[in-house]
């Protein structure tokens, strides 16, 4: 089958980490489509300075399909400390500077994935400098994936009532449409739902291209809340709100059912964050078909789905319901 994965953040990276394990067994063709609206740290700062999309996502999302050596996938996610360069990632540098040699910000990518040997190919959502904005319930309308985030934060109870993409007709690479028309399989998400899962799909062409495929289309709903955007929202939330924003409704939701270890969750509960909680019959009464399982690692300082599991669980929904032939 082939495969299109779409998001941003940590649960993209996750996500293809797990998945890339599976290609060329039951996965023929492996894309992941990222988006690029990212206002914060090194990637902010590049952005302002080059003019050029979010190059973070993209470079977490090559160094989790990289099959070369620990050194090179270190020294992609190497953070400079001090001076002019203070906060930089070494991977963000090179995109940057591949992108004024070549001209193109595709051929950067395209040519930092040959060096890292990915297992899989990488999209940006758009090749253009975009800016995600948002209205709150208060009326206030926020500029920058980063000021939205802090704005909920800040301001409490306060919700997201419409979010679109400064400017609104960008395009997205014709690659990123037809490697969706090609797809038997899309994943979106997990991630954070409004700063990484919602920008892609305020693409047009993005979003066109997911709702006319006959492609299976799997939701997989993050596992923490997320402060100053989903604070409160239960996996049905999640769902109803991605269908609001976007118009797509997916064949199927994955949900996970664990509960991190109390140290963990005290941690994130003084964070602001809890679990999701996986309403999966509320889901399921509204005619989606629901995968819930322990889908969390336990190894690490994070709640993060666990790579291998989740790439495993996908694969047997694809199997248990595609219904069509493969391209």
């Amino acid at each position: 089958m082939f495969v299109v994965a779409i998001g941003g953040g940590t649960g993209l990276s996750t996500l293809l980490r797990g998945l890339k394990n599976h290609v060329d067994k039951e996965i023929k063709g492996l894309t992941a489509i990222v988006t690029v609206a990212d206002s914060g740290g090194s990637t902010g700062r590049l952005r302002k300075i080059y003019q050029i999309p979010a190059p973070g996502d993209i470079r977490n999302c090559i160094v989790a399909l990289a099959e070369s050596e620990d050194i090179l996938r270190s020294l992609f996610q190497y953070r400079f400390k001090g001076g002019e360069l203070e906060g930089h990632a070494f991977g963000n540098l090179f995109l940057v500077a591949l992108t004024e040699i070549t001209g193109s910000f595709l051929t950067a990518i395209r040519i930092s994935s040959q060096v890292l040997r990915t297992k899989g190919e990488i999209l940006p959502a758009t090749l253009s400098p975009v800016d995600l904005c948002a209205e709150f319930t208060d009326g206030n309308v926020v500029y920058g994936e980063e000021e939205i985030t802090n704005y909920g934060r800040v301001h409490k109870g306060q919700r997201i009532v419409s979010i679109w993409l400064e400017p609104k007709d960008v395009t997205a690479p014709p690659e990123a449409t037809d490697r969706i028309n090609a797809a038997n399989l899309i994943v979106i998400g997990p991630g954070s739902l409004y700063t990484s899962i919602i920008p892609n799909l305020l693409v047009k062409d993005i979003r066109d291209a997911v709702a006319n495929s006959k492609a299976l289309k799997v939701f997989v709903v993050n596992a923490m809340t997320q402060p100053g955007e989903t604070d409160g929202f239960s996996a049905y939330d999640h769902v109803q709100t991605f269908a609001k924003h976007t118009g797509i409704r997916p064949d199927a939701v994955v949900l996970n059912t664990k509960i991190p270890s109390d140290k963990l969750l005290k941690k994130y509960l003084e964070q602001g964050q809890e679990p999701v909680l996986a309403d999966a019959s509320k889901i399921a009464r509204e005619g989606y078909l629901v995968y819930a399982d322990d889908l969390i690692g336990e190894k690490e300082d994070f709640v993060r789905h666990d790579p291998e599991r989740l790439a495993s669980l996908l694969i047997k929904v694809y199997e248990e319901n595609a219904t069509f032939s493969e391209v």
